[in-house]
Order: structure tokens, then C-alpha cells, then sequence
């Protein structure tokens, strides 16, 4: 049997043999090992490649709707913080903007499209809010999100969930779940979304959005967040794997169909929080830390926002973020969460952007040390502890040998 051919490739400056048997193709991007991932170039090469803009776009006088799950609660507001005039952060009648974060599935998200620009109405109540109460149909509400959706230059569309709960009699899908007090079991049923319904539905907002705003800018994201139950009979994680998969197929096929089109992105905020970080959700294993948010939302601006960010930026915050993903290994629960309302305080401020972003990169920064220096001075303590101990047994011997060589005298 002949033996299998052998080559070697260059990992980000570590060498690796790879089988050369097969045809890798003119484009192979070989999977990175751990220490390629803490290079500053580690977000920009492993995750965003391919993806990102050949240049930025967005400036003030551009104006974003976002809404979906509630990962775009924190890209509109980390927007809307750098001065940008993001639609869905103002107070209006759209319910885009009042459940903002709240339309989790693709059959919602259809839905707003459907109802705002062609005016289709379901059959049945279907929408509702965080405390179950019913979201109607009227035709004020359905102009201000036309109007919302009119004037829009980017549409980030964030997608968080494939489980879904609908009407059977009708088909009709709802945004959450429903409320317990209307629940029919004879014809309220639950199911997961596939990817060909992701699709369907995806590409009916690709091409609703082209139809009304054929020159706006469209960005999908896929939120990290993970699922806080699960309606089916096996485990959360399992089943959260299923959901993000079918939505992150769905996304990719789709902007494949659709490649020519330079105004059509997809932004892997999911694959930066689950790939780059060890300890990337707080203890509700559910949200990202803070700072796994901060680095996506800054690797976001640099390449999508004209505020002059570069990639050394990109690098600098990516290089802190992971001293502070080290960091969370050596820290109580009460200490992140510590840590985590500062920042927060910190970025709810009124200070410039640059200064929010600043600070808090050295409060990460300075935590990172903090920790650093607290194991070097346990370390140290051990070693002067050894070297007391080692010391004493030294003496002791010595004692010992003294007390031995006297005895032999004496016998002498």
C-alpha cells in the first residue's frame, strides 16, 4: 500500500503536515490551531474573511432600521451611541420599534415586510408582547413601519430562533410563543422551522426589500443568543444547535443565491462569539460577556460604519477582549457580574464613542493585569513558602549531621 503523501502548510507562522493525497481546491483556509486564534489578525482572518464590505458605508446620514432577536438590540443601540440615526431606537408607533428584539423567527420578521409594504393582514392575532398582551392589526401602526421601512438606506435583519409555535386551522405562525390565557391545544401546535422555510421566508424579505428599496443596503445576522427552553422532548443544547443551524444554512444559501448583489452582507456576529472565546456567555450560558459584545460590535464598525476605525483597532480590542475571556477563569461570578455593570455604566454614558470604547478596553485591560498580577503574586508567595520549608529541612540536616559528627567524637 502506497503511503500517503504529505505537505506541509503554514498555520500563522507554525508549520502543520496535512495529507497532500487529495485535491484541496485554489482556495483551501485550513482550520487555525489555539495560538493562531490569539494573533490580533485572528477575527479579520478566521471569521470575518470573505464576508465584510470592500469598503464602509454607513455615516450619519444614514438611516438603519434593525430588529429581530435580541442581538439587535445591542447592534442598534451600539449605532445609536455612535451618533447614527437608527430608526428602530426612536419612539414611534411601529412595532418594529417597540419589539424590536422581539421578532425572533423568520416568519415574523416575513411578516412586518408583508404587512408594512403590501399590507397583507393574518387571519388571526398572532402578535404579541413581552407580557402577552396582543399587538393588533391597525392601520396607523402599519403606515408608520411602511414609512419606517420607506426610508431605510440598511436593513439588519437579525434572526435568533427556528422553533416555532402556529395556528394549524390557518397556518399562520406567531411571533414568540402563545399566551397561556388563548392557548388551544387543538389547534395551536409547535414545530421546527426547516431550512428550505428559513429560506423561503428570507428570500421573501430579500426580494420585498429590492421591490421597495432597491438600492438599500442588506446585512443578515444570525444573534448568538442561545435558546432559554426548548419545546422539544430533548436536550436545550441539542436542540439550540438545531435552530441556529437551520437559520445559519438558511442565510448562507440564500446569500449565495443572491452573491452578485453588492449591497447583500452577512455579518458572523454568532461564529465570533462561539469560535474566539473559551468563556464567551455570562453564567446564564445564554448572553455573551460584554466584552465577546464589544469586540463584535467594534469589528462591525470598522468595516461597515465610516468613523475611521482600521484594523489595528480590530486587533487591539480582539487582543483585549481575549485577556479578559483569560481572565473570567480566575474570577467568581460575582466578580464578572462586578465588572459587567461597570462597563455597562460605562457605555451608557453621554461620552464621545471613542472615549466609551477607550474606557472600556482598559477596564478590561486593567482587570486582565489585575488577575495576572494576582497569580504571580500566589505564585511567588508558593515559592517563598518552598524555599522557607526547604530551607528549615536544610537546617535540620545540617542540625542532624552536627549533632552526629559530635556523638562520633565522643566515641573517638
Amino acid at each position: 500500500m502506497a503511503k500517503s503523501e504529505m505537505m506541509v502548510v503554514d498555520l500563522d507562522g507554525v508549520e502543520k503536515k496535512v495529507s497532500g493525497s487529495f485535491w484541496r481546491g485554489a482556495d483551501t483556509r485550513f482550520l487555525p490551531l489555539e495560538a493562531g486564534m490569539q494573533l490580533p489578525t485572528a477575527l479579520a482572518q478566521h471569521v470575518l474573511s470573505g464576508w465584510m464590505p470592500k469598503a464602509p458605508f454607513i455615516n450619519e446620514d444614514t438611516t438603519i432600521v434593525a430588529f429581530g432577536s435580541c442581538f439587535a438590540h445591542h447592534i442598534s443601540g451600539y449605532l445609536n451611541n455612535l451618533g447614527y440615526d437608527v430608526a428602530t431606537q426612536k419612539k414611534g408607533k411601529a412595532y418594529i420599534t417597540e419589539m424590536g428584539d422581539g421578532i425572533v423567527n423568520s416568519y415574523a420578521i416575513r411578516q412586518q415586510f408583508e404587512w408594512g409594504w403590501e399590507g397583507r393582514v393574518p387571519e388571526i392575532p398572532l402578535w404579541h408582547g413581552y407580557k402577552a398582551e396582543d399587538f393588533g392589526y391597525e392601520e396607523d401602526v402599519r403606515i408608520a413601519t411602511r414609512e419606517l421601512f420607506d426610508k431605510a438606506d440598511v436593513f439588519i435583519i437579525t434572526l435568533g430562533l427556528s422553533e416555532i409555535w402556529y395556528d394549524e386551522p390557518t397556518g399562520e405562525v406567531f411571533w414568540r410563543a402563545v399566551p397561556r390565557a388563548q392557548f388551544d391545544p387543538g389547534r395551536h401546535k409547535f414545530r421546527v422551522a426547516t431550512v428550505e422555510e428559513n429560506k423561503d421566508n428570507l428570500r421573501s424579505v430579500y426580494k420585498l426589500i429590492r421591490k421597495h428599496r432597491p438600492d438599500a443596503s442588506i446585512i443578515f445576522t444570525v444573534s448568538p443568543v442561545t435558546l432559554s427552553a426548548t419545546f422539544r422532548p430533548i436536550g436545550p443544547f441539542t436542540a439550540n444547535a438545531v435552530s441556529k443551524a437551520s437559520l445559519r444554512c438558511a442565510v448562507d444559501e440564500v446569500i449565495l443565491e443572491y452573491k452578485d448583489d453588492d449591497n447583500f452582507y452577512y455579518y458572523p456576529a454568532y461564529e465570533v462569539v462561539l469560535n474566539c472565546f473559551h468563556y464567551p456567555f455570562v453564567d446564564d450560558l445564554r448572553h455573551p460577556q460584554k466584552h465577546v459584545l464589544d469586540v463584535n460590535m467594534i469589528a462591525f464598525e470598522r468595516y461597515f460604519c465610516c468613523t475611521g476605525l482600521t484594523d489595528d483597532d480590530v486587533g487591539l480590542a480582539y487582543l483585549n477582549a481575549l485577556a479578559a475571556d483569560r481572565a473570567t477563569a480566575t474570577l467568581t461570578l460575582d466578580e464578572q457580574e462586578q465588572i459587567n455593570v461597570q462597563l455597562r455604566a460605562l457605555q451608557e454614558t453621554n461620552r464621545p464613542a471613542s472615549v466609551r470604547r477607550e474606557k472600556a478596553q482598559e477596564a478590561r485591560q486593567a482587570l486582565a493585569e489585575a488577575r495576572l498580577q494576582e497569580k504571580a503574586a500566589r505564585e511567588a508567595d508558593r515559592d517563598r513558602r518552598i524555599a522557607e520549608r526547604n530551607e528549615r529541612i536544610a537546617a535540620r540536616e545540617r542540625e542532624l549531621a552536627a549533632r552526629k559528627d559530635k556523638m562520633q567524637s565522643r566515641e573517638g
